[in-house]
């Protein structure tokens, strides 16, 4: 089954829409509202469920290539303790590949590549989607008009078309973190692969990258619509007394390299991610919080299973059926596991709650942290037909 789809949104989740559905043999254009592709945004980790995704669609052994895995590291607390170790053999021996992290502008442009020329229009957002006819959805944007036999809805978190589907819906809100994130101007001397550090109601961490550069963030507890006059100056004097590397890290960065965005999601699961021949996919369907780094893993997923049912039939309707019924249950269930995970990390501020949570994880085997990762990466993609 072949027909012409429009994929609304050019990030991650939609770009590997697009690659999927033509690989099944679909005419697919993507619209894209940004005027201008500026590659913005730090590191994602990408775990064996993301990259099996990226596997299928062909575009596997590249950002392998591209991307530094992750061996080393783990969990600590301020002052440098170990709370948990990374094992990333052991991982790897279990699902097959370590966690790989990468520059998200880079994961992005390799993604585009593997679209033909002028099939991702940017300055393009869609003033409409409506389904006017059976079978036929109207796609307005600009001056133009597009007729698909399927619409993919991959605008994020922020999804318009979501809203006007699901007009009683509360959308995102606000998850109680702000998040402030950065890659390093330069090569820094880190020690390990991946780390995460836990304080009273903020939590830092970094991405190191096969350039030897690395993502960092900080997650603070804080209002929505916090802003800092110099953010690099704030984060500096809040986290001058944690272990190296972190003081490291924000030497390291350029004060106009700092991004600032409050953590958002949906709360609120939707009841289907399908209404008639739109299909919801990643962040509009199912804006997680980062604390499991699931989000786009859970979006790479969704595209694969998206174009797998639509290649195996018979109908439109019945593949939008099957693609619901496999990713609603398990997107949601990840999702309330990463805001779980949240409130049992970076946002506990009690010290009597850290003190029990740190020793909890301190007394926890490795292999039973392994199984429990297990449960997220240990996700294996259909074929693509």
């Amino acid at each position: 089954m072949g027909g012409t789809a429009v994929v609304v949104g050019g990030g991650i989740g939609g770009l590997a829409a697009a690659i999927g559905l033509r690989r099944i043999g679909w005419d697919v254009t993507v619209v894209e509202r940004a005027s201008r592709l500026e590659d913005a945004g730090a590191g994602i980790s990408l775990a064996a469920n993301g990259l099996r995704a990226l596997d299928e669609l062909g575009v596997g052994k590249a950002v392998r290539d591209a991307s530094r895995g992750q061996y080393s590291g783990g969990t600590r607390t301020p002052r440098g303790g170990w709370l948990t170790r990374m094992d990333g053999v052991a991982l790897e021996k279990a699902v097959g590949t370590p966690i790989m992290g990468i520059p998200r502008s880079t994961l992005h442009r390799l993604l585009r590549d593997a679209l033909p020329a002028g099939s991702l229009l940017i300055g393009s957002e869609a003033a409409s989607v409506e389904q006017t006819a059976p079978g036929t959805v109207h796609v307005a944007f600009g001056d133009t008009v597009l007729d698909a036999d399927l619409v993919v809805a991959a605008d994020g978190i922020g999804s318009k078309v979501r809203s006007r589907l699901f007009p009683g819906h509360p959308g995102p809100v606000h998850s109680g973190s702000t998040v402030l994130r950065a890659v390093t101007e330069h090569a820094v001397d880190l020690r390990t692969d991946f780390e995460l550090t836990w304080g009273r109601g903020a939590e830092f961490g970094h991405i190191a990258f096969l350039d030897g550069r690395a993502e960092w963030h900080a997650v603070l507890s804080l209002p929505a619509g916090t802003r800092f006059a110099d953010p690099l100056a704030e984060l500096r004097r809040r986290f001058h007394a944690w272990h190296d590397p972190v003081p490291a890290l924000l030497d390291a960065t350029r004060p106009d390299a700092v991004l600032h965005h409050d953590v958002n999601e949906l709360r609120t699961p939707l009841p289907t991610y399908t209404v008639g021949r739109i299909a919801l996919l990643g962040d509009a369907a199912h804006a997680m919080t980062p604390n499991l780094g699931q989000g786009a893993c859970q979006a790479l997923e969704d595209a694969v299973t998206l174009a797998a049912a639509l290649g195996a039939g018979p109908t439109v309707e019945a593949a939008l059926a099957r693609y619901d019924a496999e990713r609603r249950p398990r997107s949601q269930a990840v999702a309330q596991a990463a805001r779980q995970a949240g409130r049992m990390g970076q946002q506990l501020s009690h010290p009597l709650a850290v003190t029990l949570r740190n020793t909890a994880m301190r007394l926890t085997p490795s292999r039973v942290a392994t199984r429990m990762i297990l449960r997220h990466h240990a996700w294996v993609p259909p074929q693509l037909n």
